[in-house]
């Protein structure tokens, strides 16, 4: 399994309310630093549960069958239950497309709380965890090293940063594309993360079958 095939897991990390948050900060009364408190967060979350998921996995291949490749397997079906469980809670997530009241306090946001919010939902939120322990969990079955994972957080950072971006790139017109992307990710980002859950889930039962 090649490292682009972890790429598209990025946008598991992001779909739904990770995504309209930074929508909603880039709406703001102070877009610019609530939003790039919100990006800091987000890396710092992704970085720390990344290299957290990463050192319980090979604590497991390491200490079963001396590092053997059947201990690699374990590795390969536990992110393949993780995948089964991520599918399992977007799917029951795709009914929920009024925002969490939570979210009104967004456009008044300021940066100490939006970099606590990015901290805290990238590293807590069930659909992240699944996602991180997911990625780790591969990198370390094939013995890649942590620092592979760095086209993944680059990847999920720019999919944070597209609000802001799309602000700092067209002003005010912005509003209305990001209002329309905020109305679709409610409504249909399960679906994307889904297909690609499943995607992935194929790659990794084929690493598992030709492994």
């Amino acid at each position: 399994m090649s490292l682009l095939t972890l790429l598209p897991m990025a946008v598991v990390m992001v779909a739904g309310p990770q995504l309209v948050s930074a929508l909603l900060l880039a709406t703001g009364k102070n877009p610019k630093p609530a939003s790039s408190a919100f990006l800091s967060g987000v890396a710092l979350a992704v970085v720390i549960g990344l290299s957290v998921a990463y050192w319980l996995a090979r604590l497991v291949i390491d200490s079963a069958s001396g590092g053997g490749g059947g201990a690699r397997r374990v590795v390969d079906w536990v992110v393949l239950a993780l995948l089964a469980i991520l599918a399992v809670l977007v799917y029951g997530r795709r009914t929920r497309t009024d925002p969490p009241r939570w979210m009104g306090t967004l456009q008044t946001a300021s940066p100490g709380f939006a970099f606590g919010l990015g901290f805290l939902l990238f590293l807590l939120m069930p659909t992240d965890i699944a996602t991180m322990f997911t990625v780790a969990g591969t990198l370390a079955a094939q013995a890649r090293p942590l620092w592979h994972s760095a086209p993944f957080i680059l990847l999920t950072l720019l999919l944070v940063a597209l609000p802001l971006l799309m602000l700092l790139l067209l002003g005010d017109r912005a509003l209305a594309v990001q209002s329309r992307i905020r109305d679709w990710t409610n409504t249909h980002s399960w679906i994307v993360s889904e297909a690609v859950i499943l995607y992935f889930a194929a790659m990794t039962v084929s690493s598992i079958v030709t492994g």
